[in-house]
């Protein structure tokens, strides 16, 4: 199933406590969140690639950026 995602950009904060641009990415059937240092498409889809693995209701979903 194509799961439609909301992607916002926020920022995070490294293991040396400075805060990073980053992006997290929300689930649109679960609100399950997944987060990613830096704000590139390839940020944006280890986040969504990280929805799959994780899902916590165990679904095989294909999850694409909804703006995208």
């Amino acid at each position: 199933m194509k799961v439609n995602c909301e992607v916002e950009e926020c920022e995070l904060e490294n293991e040396s406590g400075r805060m990073i641009e980053s992006v997290r990415v929300t689930c649109s059937r679960c609100d399950h969140q997944t987060e990613s240092f830096g704000t590139s498409e390839r940020s944006i889809m280890r986040c969504l690639l990280l929805l799959k693995e994780e899902c916590p209701n165990n679904e095989e979903n294909y999850y694409v950026d909804a703006d995208a």
